[in-house]
């Protein structure tokens, strides 16, 4: 069976948003907050890569061609 990867961790935040590590840290950090507000469950160090796009305007990470 073949997953889909739905967290992204730091350094795949760095590749994406093209910023440091420390930055990247600082965005899940800040994201995860907001989710556990939310009550969602979150893991430390990675965020969902849904609410990632959803939180920056006109991120598309594995966009399906129709």
């Amino acid at each position: 069976m073949k997953y889909e990867q739905y967290l992204y961790s730091a350094e795949d935040l760095c590749k994406v948003l093209d910023c440091s590590i420390a930055h990247s840290y600082k965005v899940i950090r800040e994201l995860n907050k907001e989710l556990k507000a939310k009550g969602y469950s979150v893991e430390q160090g990675k965020v969902p890569i849904k609410f990632l796009e959803e939180k920056f305007y006109g991120l598309k990470i594995n966009a399906k061609e129709d």
